[in-house]
């Protein structure tokens, strides 16, 4: 099937959700979202992330921390939307064109809430990477790390241990 050069995002969410459909559980367990941030590439279970959107209007929310960026409205429900490279510690997103909210799914918490990434690379399944060693400096919510066939390093979130994370819970200055 060929593809418009240029896509919107609720087209793009209509085809990923027919093509998920026709996947059995197994293979929908084994890929992930592929996302960039802050320099690095990293990865969330399919079950986990709730839904990916174009950059709302986001209301800021006073006397929080710099990378809370504040509430957005999406379809009627309130979310915290969280810029993830300054959570990082690396420089705040910059809204650009490719710049994406995750929302966290169900499964992964019962928290509405969402990072913000640079962009989002697509689809990429576990079984074509190769597990790697984790960093000195990994956070508790870092699950798997992988690396592909071009010796690029993937970390893999786990967004119900983010959505808990003290330091993800203290938006509050």
């Amino acid at each position: 099937m060929v593809r418009p050069a240029r896509i919107d995002l609720r087209t793009f969410q209509q085809e990923l959700a027919s093509r998920l459909a026709t996947k059995t559980a197994a293979q929908v367990e084994s890929s992930r979202l592929g996302l960039m941030c802050a320099g690095t590439r990293w990865l969330v279970r399919l079950a986990d992330a709730g839904e990916v959107v174009a950059l709302p209007h986001i209301v800021t929310v006073p006397m929080t921390q710099p990378w809370f960026l504040g509430v957005a409205n999406i379809r009627g429900n309130l979310f915290s939307v969280v810029d993830f490279s300054s959570f990082l510690g690396a420089e705040p997103i910059a809204a650009a064109a490719t710049t994406r909210l995750v929302l966290f799914g169900a499964r992964a918490c019962e928290l509405n809430a969402g990072i913000v990434v640079q962009r989002v690379l697509g689809l990429r399944n576990v079984a074509e990477l190769a597990p790697a060693s984790m960093p000195a400096d990994a956070h508790d919510w870092y699950a798997q790390r992988w690396m592909d066939d071009e010796g690029n390093a993937w970390q893999e979130i786990d967004l119900g241990k983010l959505a808990r994370s003290p330091a993800f819970l203290q938006v509050g200055v």
